[in-house]
């Protein structure tokens, strides 16, 4: 069964080229007496007659070229030779009156008012047209003009060559079939007019028109706004057959090749696993920020709260053994107990928000496995009177730690010298004789790793003198760090005395060893 024959369906395409007097851009039309002068020759031998189709029936039945009148104000088709029937893959001129060549858009609509109005005042019309018998696209160059009837009707006469599109017009029909880019038309206000398989495949028919496809109605009035004065490009969050998605898109005001009017073209591509990937990169990396940000809050927090500590706890442990009177010594007490539970608040608040807790050393999980071989671990006795004679180097910034180490190691009878920064620390291990070097981490000019970094890489055997961390930044990753500067221990701050003898006697007998 053959399907009724189409002018223009929603899927129809018209190329218009060229222009002349009184033309729409896409058509070309030019004064002539009405209508073409080999048609207007027959016209004379049948304008007498009452009756169209008997007069034309009689000269143009012999025309090679199709040639048919079309009413546009009823879709009344009161004539077609035999070339147009064979054009329109219809057998009698009864049948080719049967077929609804009603216009099926506005964009139609107004293609024949304008070719009524052009026509109408003396001129011929010639323009490419895609017609659809038997829904297969025949492509012809159309000369419309107006055919006045005796009884004062004016009928559209259209002669028609039809014409084979060029090969690269074929391609790009075919490449626009085939392509993965989802492009569409739309009229200005965003009704649908034209979708390649790929946006028809992306959106079904339910979401042909502009507004609809857009996730946000009011991202798609604004870019609809936009595009109306300019290109306007961007990604854009959508909703497909398939689902929700990202598209980056690009909208552009173009002509309407059917009807000659301003329309929108719409260029869409998925890029929803891009944007997923950035998404998620950029999650990763803010993640990341917070958690270098907590890091250094969680450091600063450490050396400002732990390090005023460490004088409080240890000058007092001091005083408690100075021999105070008993009323004095009561109150030292006091204090020295307040400072410890302080320590342990602080040590709480800083390390249990992160997670961890201080990082135990390796020695502390095991004394005899760690130790230096033919070391036992010392007890407490061992670590204040077996270790007299040793000499120390302690580098410390703060003052008050410089003062507390130095009198803790020199109430145990270990000799300490001390230096106030990083740089001065290296100097002193160059000059060599130390046993162990106490090494604090933050500090200005040149912080702990630093400092133990250039002592390892000096000559001789200075560059062996173990060195043993003491500082307010306990976290794991940063007992690693210390760990791998080549410093062999640690200990924190606050000092707690029989844990910074027992650690510092322990290393410098296996390095004296």
């Amino acid at each position: 069964m053959r399907s009724s024959g189409r002018w223009k369906s929603k899927s129809a395409v018209f190329m218009g080229r060229g222009k002349g007097h009184g033309a729409a851009e896409g058509s070309s039309a030019w004064p002539l007496r009405r209508p073409s002068a080999v048609v207007a020759k027959v016209a004379a031998m049948v304008e007498a007659t009452t009756d169209v189709t008997a007069g034309l029936g009689r000269a143009w039945d012999r025309l090679r070229r199709p040639i048919w009148l079309y009413d546009p104000r009823t879709g009344r088709k009161p004539y077609a030779n035999p070339a147009a029937l064979a054009l329109w893959s219809v057998e009698t001129l009864d049948a080719f009156r049967r077929m609804d060549f009603s216009p099926r858009s506005p964009a139609m609509k107004s293609r024949l008012a304008r070719l009524v109005d052009q026509a109408s005042g003396g001129a011929a019309v010639s323009e490419r047209w895609t017609f659809y018998p038997d829904e297969a696209p025949v492509t012809a160059q159309a000369l419309v003009s107006v055919f006045r009837t005796e009884n004062g009707e004016d009928l559209l006469l259209f002669e028609v060559a039809p014409e084979e599109l060029q090969a690269e017009e074929r391609r790009s029909v075919e490449a626009l079939r085939h392509a993965a880019a989802m492009i569409s038309l739309f009229e200005p206000g965003g009704v649908h007019l034209f979708a390649n398989p790929a946006a028809y495949r992306a959106y079904g028919l339910g979401r042909m028109d502009f507004s609809a496809r857009f996730a946000d109605a009011g991202a798609a009035a604004k870019m609809l706004a936009a595009a109306a004065g300019s290109e306007v490009s961007g990604v854009y969050a959508v909703v497909t057959a398939a689902g929700p998605r990202w598209h980056l898109m690009d909208a552009r005001a173009v002509l309407d090749p059917v009807s000659g009017r301003s329309c929108l073209l719409l260029n869409e591509q998925d890029v929803t696993a891009r944007v997923e990937a950035e998404m998620a990169r950029a999650a990763a990396e803010q993640k990341a920020a917070m958690s270098e940000a907590r890091q250094r809050f969680l450091t600063e927090m450490s050396h400002e709260l732990r390090t005023p500590l460490n004088a409080v706890i240890g000058f007092s442990a001091l005083l408690v053994e100075a021999g105070l009177d008993a009323g004095a010594a009561d109150q030292v007490g006091r204090i020295h107990a307040a400072g410890l539970r302080l320590r342990d608040v602080v040590n709480q608040m800083i390390d249990s928000p992160s997670g961890a807790t201080p990082a135990p050393a390796s020695n502390r999980d095991d004394a005899d496995a760690v130790a230096p071989p033919g070391d036992e671990g010392p007890s407490t006795q061992e670590g204040t009177s077996g270790s007299g004679g040793l000499r120390v180097l302690y580098v410390d910034d703060n003052e008050n730690n410089r003062c507390l180490v130095r009198a803790m190691l020199q109430a145990a009878g270990i000799g300490c010298e001390t230096v106030g920064d990083g740089r001065a620390g290296v100097a002193a291990a160059a000059a060599g004789g130390w046993d162990v070097i106490l090494m604090d981490i933050q500090m200005p000019e040149m912080d702990g790793i630093a400092a133990c970094r250039c002592i390892r890489a000096l000559d001789g055997p200075v560059a062996a003198t173990p060195i043993i961390a003491v500082t307010a930044n306990t976290l794991p990753e940063q007992v690693q760090s210390y760990l791998e500067a080549g410093m062999e221990d640690w200990v924190g701050k606050p000092v707690d005395m029989i844990e910074l003898l027992g650690t510092m006697t322990r290393w410098a007998r296996g390095a004296r060893a």
